[in-house]
């Protein structure tokens, strides 16, 4: 993935190294957060608007029944009331720009995460990583998370209440400490049910993705059934899950809301005992309990939308760890470009997520401009072994080295014109022919031409009104199999890359597909480029030097494809004497 300029621009120093990508982007905020708490703090100072309207109309309008002193109160609150609410929707609308900093500061980092979780095949999938962000940007201005914020400035009410009478002060303390307690009591339990329903809800969709890209197969073979009720499963465990949460929010929400009517029905009640006893006035008594509910306000929306907050919690934890797992590769120094010789030195490998090794102590060295047939039996590690020879995978143990550098950790984008890799299952990118030829780079018609005529392609793509402009569709669907390999392996070889892995190059190819697929060999041969083909097709293999046999993961022959071929044919020749004898 590309080092982004913004990734340069904003490089770590020293004390900045021990934060994470996700902390980094929050720290980036700090100014707006500033601002955000300063409108907070007016925005709470303000709610006592109606608090002191009514204290005023007591003790100045009934008192003095002045009309005039009645209109000009009624009209400063009305103005409190609209500069209220633009403050709300200020505080509201510079926590939705801390929301789009952090996704714009982290798009280049979420996006290279999303690809390498599905390059390596890790546990978080990538549209879990996409939905944390989104979730993270949506739910940073909601209310529930800004009634976060008002909890610790609603202290400010509080000193009111102790202002007015201790014991109603200490009164309201005791209900926060409620609500305070059903909202830990809330988290607690709400935390498994809540984290088990994301988890069943991303399964369901990964599922649900996997039965559409194959429902060629469900359809023609009758699974459907069988597969609508596998996701029937995971779709149940997901709504049980949901539904215990959601019923444990709504009785956390109504027991808070409770709570907040009786505490402010209870202080009302204190400020009327002690106004009967020439304490307090009057007044007092009823702005007391106003003053009461406001404290409790911001808890009861925080226990209300305490899913919102578990979820952006949850979702702030997990993207952090995995953009700490796939971080953005630091600026090194530029390399040459490589030349071609390969060097394995004790590498064993494993799918990642896996521990059973694929892949044991695979040892041997290629020179440059050589060609390497990689045969054995179904299972023997072939793809596996072609994934680490192109950087795909990183082995447990040992290095993979080309031109003595590890592969995995070289720039992949200074390094990819340099590689062609034709896997197994070709992928198409929607776009041209000539696009996807050129890696979707900038194109060179002649390399695209030349390309083409080499894997025989140009016979398609003549009659093609659009020519190599040609819109491929989604996945290559408006190719064939054989065309869509044959794509594939214009883009392996275009340019002439210095190193080129073919994975299986023929298995949808005919007999004029072979045929073009020597030519081919032939014209990488002829410009020194060094060549890894995983085939077993005997025209093939006699394009080639060398011969790499693998058998259950372990390398059992390396050298040149004669003697390797000779040597095998002995061994198979004395196994079926022994069996000759053995009968």
């Amino acid at each position: 993935m590309p080092v982004i300029s913004d990734y340069k621009l904003n490089a770590m120093t020293s004390s900045e190294g021990k934060r994470s990508r996700l902390k980094r982007a929050f720290f980036q905020q700090i100014p707006e957060f500033r601002r955000f708490l300063m409108f907070s703090l007016f925005v709470n100072v303000l709610t006592l608007s109606p608090a002191l309207y009514m204290l005023q109309v007591y003790d100045r309008v009934v008192n003095s029944r002045n009309h005039t002193t009645l209109l000009m109160l009624t009209l400063l609150v009305v103005g409190l009331y609209i500069l209220l609410e633009v403050f709300e929707w200020v505080r509201g609308m510079l926590m939705n720009n801390v929301g789009v900093a952090v996704e714009r500061y982290l798009r280049d980092d979420v996006l290279h995460a999303v690809f390498m979780s599905s390059l390596r095949r890790y546990h978080v999938n990538g549209l879990q990583i996409l939905n944390d962000m989104k979730n993270i940007r949506e739910t940073l201005p909601s209310n529930a998370v800004l009634a976060l914020f008002d909890v610790p400035l609603a202290m400010l009410i509080l000193v009111l209440l102790f202002m007015i009478h201790p014991l109603m002060g200490w009164f309201a303390v005791l209900g926060a400490l409620i609500q305070g307690g059903i909202g830990l009591f809330n988290e607690r339990r709400m935390k498994k049910p809540f984290v088990d329903a994301n988890q069943y809800a991303n399964h369901a969709r990964i599922y649900a993705d996997g039965a559409v890209r194959n429902a060629q197969v469900i359809e023609s073979m009758g699974m459907f059934q069988g597969v609508h009720q596998q996701w029937h499963k995971i779709q149940d465990d997901f709504l049980r899950n949901q539904a215990i949460s959601s019923d444990l929010a709504g009785t956390s929400s109504a027991s808070a809301k409770m709570m907040q009517s009786l505490i402010s029905s209870l202080l009302l009640g204190i400020g009327c005992m002690l106004a009967l006893q020439g304490i307090i006035g009057g007044s007092l008594m009823i702005v007391g309990a106003i003053l009461g509910g406001r404290i409790l306000a911001p808890v009861v929306r925080v226990i209300g939308g305490w899913r919102q907050i578990e979820g952006l919690r949850e979702s702030i934890l997990r993207l952090g760890e995995t953009l700490d797992e796939f971080a953005l590769p630091r600026e090194a120094m530029k390399l040459p470009p490589p030349k071609g010789a390969l060097d394995l030195a004790g590498v064993s490998v494993a799918a990642p997520g896996v521990d059973r090794r694929i892949l044991t102590n695979i040892t041997f060295n290629v020179a440059a401009g050589d060609s390497v047939a990689i045969v054995g039996p179904s299972g023997a590690g072939k793809s596996t072994l072609a994934r680490l020879l192109v950087g795909v995978w990183v082995p447990l143990q040992g290095k993979v080295r080309l031109d003595s550098v590890d592969i995995s950790s070289w720039n992949k984008d200074e390094l990819g014109p340099h590689i062609g890799y034709l896997p197994q299952n070709i992928e198409l990118f929607e776009g041209s022919l000539a696009d996807n030829i050129c890696r979707f780079g900038e194109p060179d018609r002649e390399k695209v031409e030349e390309a083409c005529r080499l894997v025989g392609l140009t016979d398609f793509v003549t009659p093609l009104s659009d020519g190599y402009d040609s819109q491929v569709g989604t996945d290559g669907i408006f190719l064939s199999g054989g065309q869509r390999q044959r794509v594939g392996l214009a883009r392996a070889i275009y340019g002439c890359p210095e190193f080129v892995v073919l994975d299986e190059p023929n298995s949808s190819l005919d007999e004029a597909g072979d045929k073009a697929l020597v030519s081919v060999l032939r014209y990488l041969k002829n410009n020194n480029s060094t060549v890894m083909v995983i085939t077993q097709r005997k025209q093939i293999l006699s394009e080639l030097e060398y011969m790499l046999v693998l058998t259950d993961g372990k390398m059992r022959r390396f050298g040149r494809l004669g003697e390797v071929m000779e040597d095998l044919q002995q061994k198979t020749g004395a196994n079926d004497k022994k069996i000759g004898r053995g009968r």
